[in-house]
């Protein structure tokens, strides 16, 4: 009880706890050099907190108003990067994130297997580099 007197309700706790775990993929935003750097950047980093925590990111999905804070701000920034790089920045963000969300999610079956974890980060981001590619103006 005492932490629901603190948190509201089960999403004021899922978003307390997402604040704090996605935190890191607002890091250096504003501080790349283009808007692809940024956007990889961004992914990648948010890539990285969902493949350490999987089942957050699943709680988050089951609870639609836990998606503020944090988690809205990186949709918000991916859009507007999204607005200056494609015509279609809603369809591209969607997926970039999508992408993001099944790829970091398939690292919990790699738990425990650096080797492994390590190979699906760097598919993750050679997959990243040929989509962002694809992104016209």
């Amino acid at each position: 009880m005492s932490l629901y007197h603190h948190m509201g309700d089960h999403a004021g706790l899922l978003r307390a706890l997402s604040d704090r775990v996605y935190a890191q993929a607002l890091q250096g935003v504003g501080e790349a050099a283009d808007h692809r750097a940024e956007i990889r950047g961004l992914l990648v980093r948010y890539y990285q907190a969902v493949a350490r925590h999987p089942q957050l990111t699943q709680a988050i999905f089951a609870t639609p108003d836990a998606f503020e804070g944090v988690t809205r701000q990186i949709t918000e920034r991916l859009t507007a990067l999204m607005t200056g790089t494609t015509v279609e920045p809603i369809l591209w963000r969607d997926i970039l994130i999508d992408h993001a969300h099944g790829s970091g999610m398939a690292v919990a079956s790699a738990r425990g297997d650096k080797a492994k974890t390590r190979r699906m980060q760097e598919q993750y981001e050679l997959a990243l580099d040929c989509l962002l590619k694809h992104l016209t103006k």
